[in-house]
């Protein structure tokens, strides 16, 4: 199967989740092969378990530390992990070497049926949809990729009976051609490429790791561009990147167009008809279907109000969504995070016509989409908001109407209150949101401002609603 690697030096690059689950199965193949091991991380500073894994390998050599990029020059082979970003390798790698990833190597070598599912945003309630259907339809299936199990070592057992649904972010796409020369038998198998692509949408994200949102859409694109005319391709059709990339595919073109919270299901159902499953199966396995944690996730009703955790929204077009969703029953709303340079104007838009009352603000962002509200409606705050990084001042800034509103009258004006920390903006939850309307956290923004990461911002939401939901706040 990979044979020709044998012969190769090869560096695993990445000792996270996808690179230690690569050092184990080629380890699998090759027990005797000198691997090498490389990650910016000191081994001191690595997890226990895979600081354990490679200190008992005696035929891995490590490069660890801040010069591990050094190492590049002396490998014919480089297995490089999602996490890292392909143009800091230009400095360091020869012409003559093979770049290449844990899902090039799956897609070359995998003898089951891949069904790819990515986008901006929805990919993994898409992916997990689409497993739970074919697995209630009694389809062997497998979830794999970012949210399901790491791939290569399902090689082993894997067999044209199987399907794999593959949640493929853009970093994991990045690397993916037509063919992998460095291990390439000859034996065309499955290709670089899914039988059944799901392309959701395509927004502007990851704009540090990518040099422009060209590159990035570009990366996405790789999961339609070497599909065959008997390959599918399920995408988007309100999306204008993802129908210019469309146009590029030779894959049979299955479009959706239902509004943003039904594509989910649309593309799911999509995938389902091609593989011939009964409707009654699909709606079966739909109504099992459990939202994943963090995505537009209902929290529950405390005093009255309805909470809804969606801190995965990490760009304006999914927190639009989500109060398209949600409807007019939102009068608060948690917004702000860190700044990457994108536009809030489509954002501000919405919000406007809404009946959003409360907007309660993190740093950095959330001043700036106040201010992009204040400057589409021309509307005039009362006083400013309180510097975000000093100790928590809660207000209460009034917008007063210059010109005509077409959706809020003078009493309904949106009012906007600076928090630091979560606790503090769910008391001010609890004390400016009425009774049957609901509180929506959707940041629109990245967490790590003020937050490790969404996960920890949407925990502390859940554990803050219900501690001041069951007491005085």
């Amino acid at each position: 199967m990979l044979d020709e690697l044998k012969e190769k030096k090869v560096l695993i690059l990445g000792l996270g989740r996808e690179g230690i689950d690569s050092f184990k199965f080629l380890r699998k193949i090759f027990p005797k092969k000198v691997l090498g091991v490389g990650d910016r991380l000191e081994i001191k500073n690595l997890k226990l378990k895979i600081k354990n894994l490679i200190k008992k390998d005696k035929k891995v050599k490590l490069h660890l530390g801040k010069d591990y990029l050094r190492a590049l020059k002396d490998y014919d082979v480089i297995i490089k992990s999602p996490g890292v970003p392909a143009k800091i390798l230009r400095k360091f790698r020869r012409a003559s070497q093979v770049i290449t990833s844990q899902t090039e190597i799956f897609f070359e070598n995998c003898p089951g049926k891949i069904v790819g599912v990515t986008g901006t945003k929805g990919k993994s309630t898409t992916a997990s949809l689409i497993y739970q259907i074919l697995k209630t339809a009694g389809l062997k299936a497998h979830l794999i990729g970012n949210i399901g199990k790491p791939v290569l070592n399902l090689l082993f057992s894997a067999t044209p009976n199987d399907i794999y649904v593959y949640e493929l972010s853009s970093h994991q796409l990045f690397n993916l051609k037509p063919a992998c020369p460095a291990y390439r038998t000859g034996r065309r198998q499955a290709g670089n490429r899914p039988h059944i692509a799901v392309l959701l949408n395509i927004y502007p994200e990851h704009l540090d790791y990518y040099k422009n949102l060209k590159e990035y859409a570009n990366a996405k694109a790789n999961i339609t561009l070497h599909q065959k005319k008997d390959d599918y391709l399920i995408y988007n059709s309100q999306n204008k990147i993802v129908r210019q990339i469309v146009k590029k595919s030779k894959a049979k073109k299955n479009p959706i167009s239902k509004k943003p919270y039904l594509q989910n299901i649309e593309a799911a159902k999509a995938v389902a008809k091609i593989f011939k499953i009964s409707e009654k199966a699909v709606e079966r396995a739909i109504k099992k279907f459990k939202p994943l944690p963090h995505r537009l996730e209902l929290v529950g009703t405390f005093k009255g109000i309805t909470f809804y955790n969606d801190a995965l929204a990490t760009i304006p077009e999914a927190t639009i969504a989500a109060l398209d969703t949600l409807g007019d029953g939102v009068e608060t709303i948690f917004l702000g995070g860190f700044d990457r340079g994108i536009s809030f104007r489509n954002l501000a838009k919405r919000i406007l016509k809404s009946k959003i009352k409360n907007l309660i603000l993190f740093p950095t962002t959330g001043e700036k989409i106040w201010r992009e509200i204040i400057s589409l409606k021309r509307l005039q705050p009362t006083h400013h908001p309180p510097a975000f990084g000093g100790p928590l001042n809660p207000f209460k800034a009034f917008l007063v109407q210059r010109a005509k509103r077409t959706s809020f009258s003078s009493s309904t004006s949106p009012c906007c209150s600076g928090a630091q920390y979560m606790k503090d903006a769910v008391k001010l939850t609890y004390q400016y949101t009425k009774k049957g309307k609901i509180c929506l956290l959707s940041c629109a923004s990245p967490s790590f401002s003020i937050f490790k990461d969404y996960k920890e911002k949407g925990n502390l939401f859940k554990r803050y609603v219900k501690r001041y939901g069951k007491n005085s706040p």
